[in-house]
């Protein structure tokens, strides 16, 4: 097998398995507060012996500096996991993955505030079919069983885990150098240590089925999917992987669907595709002038 198939293969799964994260944070019935810290364990968990075994833990491999910076992206990812999750039950899975897509444009904006990069006519161009898109869905008439006001405030909650999100990949330009997966492991560490207390305070019971949930999403929807996509980051350039990393929204709109029912209404579907096109040409480089035709 060839590092372009194999990298195709894990970059596929790993997408697979991040579209079902909404179902299985939904079926859970916990508090978001409660399933980031157990996410943060159980990936803490997995990942460890993974980093050990790689030689990861070995003294020399980050700098105080780097890891200090690793742990506030930690802190931002465990932002953007609350926001996301609690977005799902207030605008549904698909809204709020749709409106989460933006995060390209928000990593953009904070290159351009904290990097010094260029803003391009194209990219401003992607940025604005994005903010189109978003309109859309906010304009939208939520479902019935969705209160106006939650489902605009899901939409918001979706917009800051794309911020935090795009936050947390800044930091981590910052640490060129250091593993992946070292990385992931001081993130979900952080944010085990910041929610523990919100875990200690949970008095309610749960139930076998949420412990199972729960186990899943930090052992496989965690660790084993930070494995395989940063396994295929390695083997596939650069385009390859953002064209694949579409099979997550995809996936989860198809999840939300046949799972709980929820359908994108027309001006919705309209919206999705919008950020979804803005996030590939931004992602892929495209630009808006078509070529020039060559006169033979």
């Amino acid at each position: 097998m060839t590092d372009n198939t194999r990298g195709t293969l894990e970059m596929t799964a790993a997408m697979v398995i991040s579209g079902t994260i909404g179902w299985l944070v939904v079926l859970s019935g916990r508090p978001v507060t409660e399933v980031v810290f157990w996410r943060c364990l159980f990936g803490a968990l997995t990942l460890l012996p993974v980093c050990m075994a790689m030689g990861f833990m070995r003294r020399g491999q980050a700098t105080r500096r780097q890891l200090m910076l690793a742990a506030l992206g930690g802190v931002a990812i465990v932002c953007n996991w609350l926001l996301l999750f609690a977005a799902y039950s207030r605008a549904s899975i698909s809204i709020a993955t749709a409106v989460y897509n933006t995060q390209p444009f928000m990593l953009v904006g904070l290159g351009v505030l904290f990097l010094q990069e260029r803003l391009t006519r194209a990219k401003l161009g992607w940025l604005l079919l994005s903010f189109v898109g978003v309109l859309l869905i906010v304009q939208a008439q939520p479902d019935a069983d969705t209160g106006g006001g939650d489902y605009l405030l899901g939409i918001g909650m979706a917009l800051g885990a794309a911020f935090f999100y795009a936050l947390a990949a800044l930091i981590t330009k910052m640490l060129k150098g250091v593993p992946a997966h070292l990385i992931a492991l001081v993130q979900v560490c952080v944010g085990t240590v910041l929610l523990l207390p919100m875990a200690l305070h949970s008095s309610e019971a749960m139930a076998p089925s949420s412990w199972a949930l729960l186990v899943t999403l930090g052992i496989v929807h965690t660790g084993f999917m930070y494995i395989l996509l940063y396994s295929a980051i390695q083997r596939l350039p650069t385009p390859m992987t953002g064209t694949l990393s579409f099979i997550y929204p995809v996936v989860a709109f198809l999840v939300d669907a046949f799972a709980f029912g929820h359908r994108l209404h027309p001006i919705q579907m309209v919206g999705a595709a919008a950020i979804l096109l803005a996030a590939a040409g931004m992602m892929l480089g495209l630009k808006w002038r078509p070529r020039r035709l060559i006169e033979q």
